[in-house]
């Protein structure tokens, strides 16, 4: 465990030490080039100054900002002249490079020096790279406060004491004690113990989940009332919140399909730029007869030809979009869905733990004796049993004082039973109350409409007399038709998919609106319904259990809940960790959003280097004026990624 922590810490620290080896650069390469500056300026102004300190000061100072500072760009840009494949450093190396050379033949008396402008050149590039690194390093801090969420310390029983342990050393089936205000250690299981839990770190859920006996909980978040003993169930690399984090850094280092497409554009793109570069040096120096001049031009081309935005348009919007969808439950482990997203017309859900809740409620109740009296009697005997069925009833019967029991007896298949009092009571399905003799009569009209609804019936009985009878069914979760309605308004076609009878998946899918079903489908088969509707349009598929892996693995974009099963989320594309069907519409908006930064960011660096490029090759832009206008095309892109910050979810 301990070991998995330090691994990830160091991962996480690159862009901090990225970013804090730039600004060095950055501190020296200004140090260094504000006397080349004001030498410069105090020059144009019409002050005399000694020519050797002219000619001196800059090819000095300039030749540590660019060959000692600026050692790894110029090193990194130069292997392409000899490996084949260019870089975005490729253009800035061979520039500066270039113009600080020209300072050596001032000396020898045949060309004005650009030495000082090399050293600029490289300080703005230097800056411009601290601005990315900065950006780089904010946008990825979701996953640093990932990390630290980590209780440090856990409360473990050992026999009767309560011992203080490191939260490293914790191991599975260790009873973990956690008191009001508390962070959860790690992911378990409640054994004892009632509570409300804020899970917002981790869901981005806002309100607070009760938990009670039987409850999962997730490490790193926050106990808020009563004390909790929790067995612990996943430790280390295993737990929820390692799982997020591992997820949010595959997501950013992954590659979007157009990225692809930027990064071959680059690589055809700077040899194309060498080229231009030549041609427009041989033609200034034939024409005008300067070299200086014409190496001016030619050195003006190719640095603001350098393409960073392109590089840089991709990764940072994929970064901030990947880290601001970490903040609110939404993991994008794979980039290109990014870009598939946009193509999705159809979205299919599995109905059990995606559209419901997969536990059973009470939706409907009759009775021909007073509401009260039922209940009570229907709560003391359901309370003894494990079945989920029991349960649903016991929850919609709180509120109500249990009586006591004797002689209670669960009848497998069909119901239970037992006495209260001097009277035999009996809960179950029509089976039983046939086999026991019972006489549903005033009860049967009730009892016929909620089997037509497709809804499972439990009828209460006393004596042989039919009491009440409950219309049971898969709780749908509370957002499903919001989220569902949500999708439909934004064109995208809605599918169930389920391996309920067709009565039960169309009173459910009319219910939420969903626009089609597909009933009574075996586990094995969902992925081949998958594929049949891939041949109408790209397809997006909503799961969370063990026989959604195909289909999630078929469909064009994959979502899994991440309440479900592990092998759900692993093949997933997006991940919901709080598994709210609202998430599918807060995912769908942000891929959408970050594809849009994409797409406006290649555009602009484009733009610019149609604009700029030209007039470089005209000698209308001096080679600093160059490197700014690149630097400042880089910053744009950087912004422009950022705004994403600012959408609404």
């Amino acid at each position: 465990m301990k070991h998995d922590h330090a691994i990830t810490t160091a991962e996480l620290s690159m862009e901090e030490r990225d970013m804090r080896s730039w600004k060095r650069k950055l501190i020296g390469a200004w140090v260094l080039t504000v006397p080349i500056a004001a030498l410069m300026l105090i020059s144009y102004g019409g002050i005399d100054i000694d020519e050797n300190v002219m000619m001196g000061v800059p090819l000095v100072l300039g030749f540590f900002v660019i060959f000692i500072i600026g050692f790894d760009t110029i090193r990194g840009g130069l292997r392409g002249f000899y490996t084949g494949y260019f870089s975005m450093d490729s253009l800035i190396s061979l520039g500066t490079v270039l113009a600080y050379f020209t300072g050596i033949g001032t000396v020898f008396g045949f060309m004005e020096s650009y030495a000082g402008v090399s050293a600029m050149i490289m300080t703005i590039f230097i800056t411009g790279k601290f601005i990315e690194s900065k950006a780089r390093g904010r946008a990825t801090q979701e996953i640093k406060k990932l990390l630290e969420l980590g209780a440090k310390k856990a409360r473990v029983l050992r026999g009767k004491e309560e011992i203080e342990i490191d939260a490293s050393d914790i191991a599975i089936g260790d009873v973990l004690v956690v008191r009001p205000g508390e962070k959860i250690p790690t992911d378990g299981l409640v054994i004892k113990g009632a509570s409300s839990v804020d899970e917002s770190m981790v869901t981005g859920e806002s309100l607070p989940v009760e938990k009670t006996v039987k409850s999962t909980v997730i490490g790193a978040t926050i106990n808020q009332e009563g004390i909790l003993y929790i067995r612990a169930t996943k430790i280390g690399n295993d737990t929820m919140l390692a799982h997020i984090i591992a997820l949010v850094e595959e997501a950013q280092g992954t590659k979007v399909p157009i990225q692809k497409l930027a990064d071959k554009i680059t690589n055809v793109f700077v040899p194309v730029i060498l080229g231009v570069a030549l041609l427009t040096f041989l033609n200034w120096w034939y024409f005008t007869g300067e070299l200086s001049r014409a190496l001016g031009v030619g050195i003006s081309v190719l640095v603001i030809a350098c393409p960073c935005a392109l590089g840089l348009a991709v990764p940072i919007a994929l970064v901030v979009g990947s880290g601001m969808g970490a903040q609110r439950g939404i993991l994008i482990r794979k980039g290109e869905a990014i870009q598939t997203m946009k193509r999705v017309k159809t979205i299919i859900f599995d109905k059990t733990g995606t559209i419901t809740k997969g536990v059973p409620e009470v939706i409907g109740f009759a009775a021909t004796s007073k509401k009260s009296y039922v209940l009570e009697r229907a709560l003391s005997l359901e309370r003894l049993s494990e079945h989920p069925l029991a349960r649903a009833v016991v929850t919609y019967a709180q509120g109500t004082k249990p009586l006591n029991v004797r002689g209670f007896k669960v009848i497998p298949g069909r119901g239970v039973e037992g006495w209260i009092g001097t009277n035999h009571y009996l809960i179950g399905n029509r089976a039983l109350m046939r086999e026991k003799g019972v006489r549903v009569g005033k009860l049967e009209k009730e009892i016929a409409e909620f089997e037509v609804a497709g809804t499972t019936v439990l009828i209460m009985a006393e004596q042989k007399t039919a009491l009440g009878a409950f219309a049971l069914a898969d709780a749908i979760k509370e957002d499903s038709k919001e989220a569902i309605s949500a999708l439909k308004q934004a064109g995208f076609k809605t599918v169930m998919i389920t391996g309920d009878n067709r009565p039960t998946a169309e009173k459910i899918a009319a219910r939420v609106g969903i626009d089609a079903i597909i009933a009574e489908v075996l586990p094995a088969d969902k992925a081949a319904h998958v594929e049949r509707l891939q041949k109408e349009g790209f397809v997006a598929f909503v799961g969370d259990g063990i026989n959604d892996a195909p289909a999630l693995k078929q469909a064009n974009v994959g979502i899994a809940m991440g309440t479900g099963t592990d092998i759900a989320i692993e093949a997933g594309d997006i991940v919901l960790v709080k598994g709210s069907l609202t998430g599918v519409v807060q995912a769908i908006r942000l891929s959408k959003a970050t594809f849009r930064k994409i797409k406006q960011n290649l555009f602009w660096a484009f733009a610019y280097n149609v604009i700029a490029i030209p007039l470089a090759m005209g000698g209308v832009l001096s080679p600093l004026i160059a490197e700014l206008a690149m630097a400042l095309s880089s910053v744009s892109v950087v912004t422009n990624a950022n705004l994403l910050r600012t959408m609404r979810m």
